[in-house]
């Protein structure tokens, strides 16, 4: 079956082609293209692109189209692409107004260019269905909690991945397999001892997420992409209060507010020199304060949330790092991982700054807690979801 997986941004489309079958696939293609305002245009010159490129004798080949989808009012897990689909989508675009609006477009248009396709959305907040109450529900009034407000998470397909593969790298098949299948059958419950993990999506999006056996048992994101973590610009998790408080000393709208909150705020607030952690670690070395603030910061943050899953689990088997930041930051993670010993965590300094965007088990031979660092795969999943939804 060949599965186009679409990542559609405000001005920015990207794609690969896959090739799946029962026992995995391949990406067979791959493109993209930046500063776009015309959807139907670049989308029609991809799939004009795969068939000069002779990966495609006609667009008619392709089989189904995969949307990675955000946040969906009322709807969520791996569904088809319909126009209930864009209802949802739509219907929370003001809460992320970066994302919802080009993949309810894009949905329309691949509609129109491959009509024969099969159009499939899995959502990001799919991998936490499963979470309980209390971890999703806000201490807010029931009207507010009627019209959707609640802890969401995002970065599933990411988190999911982690939840596959981390079990394959520790030996835990069974809770591979579980993981896997989760969005077809759902939690089951393990014969072994439980497999405890922290999976940790860094990049200029970040989030940290408990999987316990395969399953997400909550995530530092909350009801929007804006929360969490300080992000590249965006402000991570705000005492609610600071907002008015802002506003009325400010003098500031309320479109104001929001406009700081997600492109002035963040790694970039915090340091004054970028949003890109490279740019502010170079800062900190030469003695920048508000960029090493701006650094201690996120690792404070990932460590807050780390401790938070730990405790919830009742220890950790295995910690692992994703993501750009995540894939390539050695000085983040030892920094994450330092003071750690005491809970069976010991970090290999050595095999750390090795570890440069490569899969890796970088904690020590005796150490009882592992710590990998992992590729992130999102479009993967989402080609391997969509396979079994179809299938």
């Amino acid at each position: 079956m060949l599965i186009l997986v679409a990542n559609l941004g405000s001005t920015s489309f990207k794609y690969r082609l896959f090739r799946m079958d029962g026992s995995g696939g391949e990406v067979v293609a791959k493109g993209g293209y930046e500063r776009v305002s015309d959807y139907a245009g670049v989308i029609d010159d991809a799939l004009a692109t795969l068939q000069r490129d002779g990966v495609i004798a006609s667009p008619d080949e392709i089989e189904a189209v995969g949307f990675k989808t955000v946040l969906g009012k009322d709807l969520s897990g791996c569904v088809i692409a319909d126009q209930a689909t864009i209802d949802a989508l739509e219907g929370f675009a003001a809460v992320a107004p970066a994302h919802n609006p080009p993949y309810a477009n894009g949905i329309r248009q691949f509609a129109k260019s491959l009509p024969k396709a099969k159009l499939v959305a899995l959502f990001e907040t799919a991998f936490y269905q499963w979470t309980r109450e209390a971890s999703y529900n806000y201490a807010i009034p029931k009207a507010w909690r009627d019209i959707g407000i609640r802890r969401y998470g995002f970065h599933g397909a990411s988190h999911k991945f982690i939840a596959e593969r981390s079990a394959e790298l520790c030996g835990r098949e069974d809770v591979a397999e579980i993981a896997r299948r989760l969005y077809l059958d759902g939690p089951r419950p393990v014969s072994g001892k439980p497999f405890r993990v922290v999976s940790c999506h860094l990049g200029g999006s970040s989030s940290v997420t408990g999987i316990l056996n395969g399953v997400s048992i909550g995530t530092s994101m909350g009801f929007s992409p804006q929360s969490g973590l300080p992000q590249n610009n965006r402000v991570g998790d705000l005492d609610s209060g600071a907002i008015p408080y802002a506003m009325r000393t400010l003098g500031i709208s309320l479109d104001e507010a929001e406009r700081q909150l997600t492109k002035e705020s963040g790694l970039l607030g915090l340091s004054g020199v970028s949003n890109d952690i490279r740019d502010i670690n170079e800062a900190a070395a030469s003695g920048n304060p508000d960029a090493r603030l701006a650094v201690d910061a996120l690792v404070h943050s990932i460590r807050h949330w780390i401790g938070a899953f730990m405790l919830e689990m009742g220890g950790i088997d295995a910690l692992v790092f994703t993501a750009g930041i995540g894939e390539n930051g050695a000085d983040t993670r030892a920094a994450v991982c330092a003071g750690l010993e005491g809970f069976g965590l010991h970090l290999d300094p050595a095999k750390n700054a090795a570890c440069r965007a490569t899969e890796a088990d970088i904690a020590t031979d005796p150490s009882a807690a592992r710590v990998l660092v992992i590729p992130a795969n999102e479009e993967l999943v989402l080609a391997r979801e969509v396979f079994r939804k179809l299938s």
